[in-house]
């Protein structure tokens, strides 16, 4: 049968004529695939047109995949609940024979992985509707626009993506759409009470070959919101084969108190190390993945999306005030695995609220003391319940679609180490800064032992569609052409004291990310030290004074910006096995720098005679040579 009869088999007179106004071959051959695959009733095609927007929302809460609560425009849904988070183990990469994409990656061989998920998808939406949309990837009318496809079963899934990307149409009506997109191919499976049965067939496979992405058994956003996370692993293939990067970054914008200027900053941190609320303290751009490239000696980040799908945990008036704004008024969010009372959603960590003793949430039906069957405790919400919005209701949003990136700051979760903020010497110290970003996994391993430390380069593991030793070296060789590379910076605020005890406050990084916006715009000094700069004593105690009414005393800067010698070469140590285990090569300057840093250490230990060295000691300390590049 041919494409076009497959077509007008399963398509209506709309949704034909929507598909055929795009004249676009290949996109009309997938989906034709698709049908015969899958073998669907029917087959909607949204444009992203704000009838077929709203259609697609009646739809989510006619099929049972949200249910609508008291505020206009809110509505919730549940996944199951062995269905709560991302799935690594069961999403691989499909590698041709003979391919090595190195350990760090879980891959399949490719033939192999097809003929998996060709066993497991066939015929998987029978008696279903098929939804086809499409979006894409950055700001339209860009260089940083990828067109994306998206074929799905799940009218949860295709509104989530309406509230988290632009409206791809436009994209695939244009030569560049011909040319080449994503294409992303989902399925919730058989359900059995509105969510996923067949857990144990759930697949995330992503064909690196083709650029599409598989996925299966699943309701998960983080699993099938497919222009996230499955989309940003082949976009860091495309960026290392184009000579751009495709980050696990933040975007904010940083007001001077001059007035007039505006610094842009990008950042990347491990999940639960505080990266969604550093991307709020000032003016938000995007809170999870940007593009970056380069023109005219110069570095442009633009945001992916334009909605935050959000850990939902912990947003209160006091910690996360915009976000919670959003999350109190009408208008449209889609709350997941929360609880549900009185058409109500609350949570975990909402602040002063009497939660009820009864309700529904990802559990069932729940009242207070409810445990699984391992005798554990069920929260009102589960910890990795979400939110999903759109940008554009947020207070603080700075809608600027791209954006010269100015500075790059890494972020890691640290009880012992390193100091709250630096400043690398350079871009190579600083592309080591965040190759040896490192993470203390959960909180009860806080201060634990260095073997529970994880190594999460760029806070991207996870992600990384290439062997890491090429993602770092495009990393290395991306500034050679700059005038003036973005300056980097590192921040950790977990430091905690002997007794266990946080140095620093929730909203001490309002100060850190201060300094280093006036630090870039060469309002504040700072002390060489052999890790990076550090701020001066003075400058700290004003902006703490300036941002949080605070004051700031000598013993608490000493205490948190004292260098701790032993624990910093014992996390060389670890970021130096973590990369001599890696079989891919790694560029020389990674361990150049571990060297340089080691050297350094050990200088200053032996000239200060201390384990522990004040920060006042660095005040005439030179930049050390080892550790600053020509570019």
């Amino acid at each position: 049968m041919s494409v076009d009869r497959i077509l007008e088999s399963k398509l209506g007179p709309g949704s034909l004529r929507k598909l055929l106004a795009l004249n676009n071959t290949p996109l009309n051959e997938i989906i034709a695939d698709a049908i015969i695959k899958f073998q669907p009733d029917s087959v909607f095609v949204s444009t992203g047109s704000p009838e077929d927007l709203d259609r697609v929302r009646e739809q989510a809460i006619k099929r049972g995949e949200e249910k609508r609560l008291v505020l206009p425009g809110h509505t919730i849904h549940y996944d199951g609940y062995e269905d709560q988070g991302r799935d690594p183990v069961n999403t691989k990469f499909l590698a041709s024979g003979g391919t090595s994409l190195g350990p760090a990656l879980n891959s399949v061989d490719r033939q192999e992985g097809l003929d998996e998920i060709d066993r497991i998808m066939n015929g998987i939406m029978r008696g279903k509707e098929m939804i086809v949309s499409f979006y894409s990837l950055g700001p339209l009318g860009t260089e940083f626009a990828i067109p994306c496809l998206q074929i799905t079963d799940s009218y949860y899934v295709a509104h989530s993506e309406d509230i988290l990307y632009r409206s791809g149409y436009g994209l695939f009506k244009n030569q560049r759409g011909k040319e080449e997109f994503f294409a992303f191919l989902h399925s919730a499976g058989a359900t059995e009470n509105g969510v996923s049965r067949d857990i144990d067939l759930r697949r995330m496979f992503i064909d690196l070959e083709n650029n599409v992405v598989y996925s299966v058994n699943t309701q998960y956003a983080g699993n099938t919101v497919a222009a996230k996370k499955l989309a940003h692993r082949l976009a860091i293939r495309k960026a290392a084969e184009e000579d751009w990067l495709s980050e696990h970054f933040f975007v904010s914008a940083v007001p001077s108190y001059e007035g007039g200027k505006i610094t842009y900053i990008a950042g990347a941190f491990p999940s639960w190390c505080g990266k969604t609320s550093t991307s709020m303290l000032f003016n938000i751009v995007g809170d999870d993945l940007a593009h970056v490239r380069k023109k005219d000696g110069k570095v442009y980040a633009a945001n992916v999306e334009k909605g935050i799908f959000g850990v939902i945990k912990d947003v209160n008036p006091e910690d996360d005030p915009y976000c919670h704004e959003l999350l109190v008024r009408p208008g449209e969010v889609i709350f997941s695995n929360v609880l549900e009372a009185d058409g109500r959603p609350y949570w975990q960590g909402m602040g002063k609220v009497d939660i009820p003793s009864e309700g529904y949430n990802h559990s069932g039906l729940w009242s207070q003391g409810k445990k699984d069957d391992n005798g554990k405790s069920i929260p009102v919400s589960h910890d990795n319940a979400r939110f999903c919005v759109a940008l554009e209701g947020v207070e603080n949003y700075d809608s600027t679609q791209v954006v010269e990136l100015e500075g790059i700051v890494y972020g890691g979760r640290s009880s012992k180490r390193p100091v709250p903020v630096s400043q690398s010497y350079g871009w190579v110290h600083g592309v080591f800064y965040g190759a040896s970003i490192e993470s203390e996994p959960t909180a009860a391993t806080v201060g634990g032992s260095s073997a529970k430390v994880i190594i999460n380069p760029m806070a991207n593991t996870e992600f990384v569609s290439i062997p890491i030793g090429k993602y770092l070296e495009k990393h290395v060789q991306f500034a050679t052409e700059l005038k003036e590379p973005p300056r980097i910076f590192y921040v950790n605020y977990f430091l905690r004291d002997e007794a266990g005890e946080f140095l620093n406050t929730k909203m001490d990084k309002k100060v850190w990310i201060r300094w280093i916006e006036r630090r870039i715009n060469g309002e504040v000094g700072a002390y060489a030290t052999p890790t990076g700069f550090i701020p001066g004593y003075e400058d700290l105690a004003e902006l703490f004074k300036r941002e949080l009414g605070a004051s700031y005393s000598q013993d608490q800067y000493e205490l948190q910006f004292v260098m701790r010698v032993p624990e910093l070469l014992e996390k060389l140590e670890i970021v130096e096995k973590f990369y001599q285990e890696e079989t891919s090569v790694i560029p020389k300057e990674i361990f150049e720098m571990i060297n340089a840093q080691r050297g350094l250490l050990l200088k200053a230990q032996k000239t200060y005679g201390n384990n522990h060295i004040s920060p006042f000691k660095f005040e005439n300390y030179g930049v050390p040579e080892s550790l600053t590049q020509p570019f």
